[in-house]
């Protein structure tokens, strides 16, 4: 991995094992998009871009006995990173005493790194032409009534349904909410016994997730099968050395990945 420049280190190999262990464990507590999102890769570092096309929108033309393909979009993988910073004087202090450095700065930036991914799918970036699932064109919506009230998140969510059945998509559907609307979800139906949350669990065979990337009041339905949408990730996450500045190292997590929505229809936003 001479791109993530580690050679240029003068680390142990036992520090870098407990930096990319700390790096994968600490994204993966963060992380909601990759727990219902197809997964297409790593591809690796070197994939910089990928065919991003919407379903049945591409077929091959022919003329003269040339060939090529109409419709077909290719789309640029952004790179997401966070920078963290080991100070010399610890790692000096941890081979002094024997006792394993502390891991904290990895885990922190390996956090922020993970939503910054989620934010990137959900909400995109508007100012670099990239859209997420709440604001992809083309998708479908409902318009959210008061989720502290009544049976309103149950009924919301069984129209999002109706709506992704009527244009014909099928499979496991996804909810993902802000955690204010998950907290507004926590309260038992009169006479039933039952949350409100474990009746939309039942309804999606348990499907539900929360993100703080969401905004307050926010809410989408996906059905995030393989044929409607996908994670395009090149270079999954991870630490790459950057420089030494006096005796201090500095280190950057570092991923590539592209939110691929082949039928926006397949998207249901609460709004």
């Amino acid at each position: 991995m001479t791109y993530l420049s580690r050679e240029a280190a003068s680390l142990s190999e036992d520090l870098w094992s407990r930096i990319d262990q700390t790096v994968v464990s600490a994204a993966r507590r963060m992380l909601t998009g990759r727990r219902f999102l197809p997964l297409c890769g790593p591809l690796g570092m070197g994939t910089r871009a990928v065919p991003s096309d919407l379903t049945g929108q591409v077929e091959e033309m022919e003329k003269n006995g040339v060939t090529v393909t109409a419709g077909r979009v290719y789309r640029e993988l952004p790179l997401i990173h966070e920078d963290f910073m080991i100070l010399g004087a610890d790692l000096a202090a941890a081979a002094a005493s024997g006792i394993a450095r502390d891991m904290a700065p990895v885990a922190a930036a390996a956090s922020a790194c993970a939503v910054r991914e989620d934010r990137f799918i959900f909400q995109g970036e508007k100012q670099l032409g990239y859209a997420g699932l709440m604001n992809v064109q083309g998708r479908q919506t409902v318009e959210k009534s008061d989720w502290s009230q009544g049976e309103n998140p149950f009924t919301d969510c069984a129209r999002a349904i109706e709506l992704l059945i009527d244009k014909g998509i099928y499979g496991d559907y996804t909810l993902i909410v802000s955690p204010d609307l998950y907290v507004q979800m926590q309260r038992i139906q009169p006479g039933t016994g039952v949350l409100e949350l474990e009746r939309i669990e039942k309804l999606l065979q348990g499907h539900v997730y929360r993100t703080p990337v969401l905004e307050k009041g926010q809410a989408v339905m996906v059905c995030a099968e393989e044929e409607n949408m996908d994670l395009v990730i090149g270079q999954d996450m991870a630490a790459a050395y950057l420089e030494q500045t006096g005796l201090n190292h500095y280190f950057r997590i570092t991923e590539s990945l592209l939110l691929r929505v082949k039928r926006p229809e397949a998207v249901v936003t609460f709004g």
